[in-house]
């Protein structure tokens, strides 16, 4: 059992505070009139939803430990902990990110829950923070490491890392890097397409450290116009509480709402802008950063 792995979140929060301070005074002293910049409400919203984040991963942490435990007793397979089975679970972790990030996006009871992270219009260090409450939803997409012998406690270090290394990429402040790290990492300016809501730039670059899974699997889109952050359609709220559940809310109007249990199945797990065939009126949902059409793929 692994138990020198470094909790990279705990040791990695001065550094957070310290540099979100830094943009902050940044955006105040010399400010850039083309970028989305800072706004206290939006802000102190953003750090609320981190700090509630914490509060509720803890108690969803009981449910998850417990299956993964089961699953990794279960399996005959043992990775172990060494500095370059390390570096391979990083990779390997970050590849089902990809994936889960990317559910995320096309799932609606799965978007309910990440649509939190999107719901800020503007994008700066302190919009990493604004984290969902419900992230119950992401366990079943590392089954498959669990299953092949990596330890919950290895798993939790590489998402941790993962997490850390995303806080970077909320800013406006740094342009596009040299082209081999801008062609293999995630970088601001691939993140800043991501948190666009306009155009080409929907459901675009999943990727948590590395970009090179959404250049592999179609999703990838570069940077060419300046972003308009938040949703196609957004919500006009600073309440933690709301800007947590919103998404459940209009799920639970749609399903109200809807003729038949295939409507109601398809208002759940088809995709967030998903309307019946001949349907006239939008869903209820504030609008996902997502094109409104059941067969989107990005």
């Amino acid at each position: 059992m692994p138990t020198n792995l470094p909790d990279v979140v705990l040791w990695s929060i001065p550094a957070f505070v310290l540099l979100t301070v830094l943009e902050m005074a940044l955006h105040h002293f010399h400010p850039d009139e083309e970028a989305a910049g800072y706004e206290a409400k939006d802000a102190a919203t953003s750090i609320t939803m981190g700090l509630g984040s914490l509060v509720f991963d803890l108690m969803w942490k009981v449910p998850i430990v417990a299956v993964y435990t089961a699953v990794y007793e279960l399996t005959p397979l043992r990775v172990p902990v060494l500095w370059w089975t390390v570096l391979l679970m990083l990779l390997a972790q970050d590849f089902f990110y990809y994936w889960s990030h990317r559910g995320h996006h096309v799932i609606r009871i799965l978007w309910a829950c990440h649509v939190v992270h999107h719901s800020s219009r503007k994008f700066n260090l302190s919009t990493a923070l604004r984290q969902p409450w419900t992230s119950l939803t992401s366990w079943p997409f590392y089954l498959p490491l669990i299953a092949c012998g990596v330890h919950p406690a290895a798993l939790a270090f590489c998402s941790s890392a993962n997490l850390v290394y995303q806080f970077w990429v909320h800013t406006e402040r740094v342009g596009k890097l040299p082209r081999p790290f801008e062609y293999v990492l995630n970088t601001p300016s691939h993140h800043r397409v991501h948190h666009a809501s306009q155009g080409g730039y929907l459901d675009r670059n999943f990727g948590g450290i590395l970009i090179v899974w959404d250049r592999w699997f179609g999703s990838f889109a570069s940077e060419t116009v300046r972003p308009v952050y938040g949703l196609t359609k957004n919500i006009e709220t600073y309440n933690p509480l709301r800007v947590a559940t919103h998404e459940y809310a209009a799920i639970a109007r749609d399903v109200r709402a809807a003729g038949s249990w295939g409507e109601r199945a398809g208002r759940v797990f088809r995709g967030p802008g998903w309307q019946p065939a001949g349907a006239r009126t939008v869903p209820a949902s504030a609008a996902p950063v997502a094109a409104p059409a059941p067969e989107r793929t990005g």
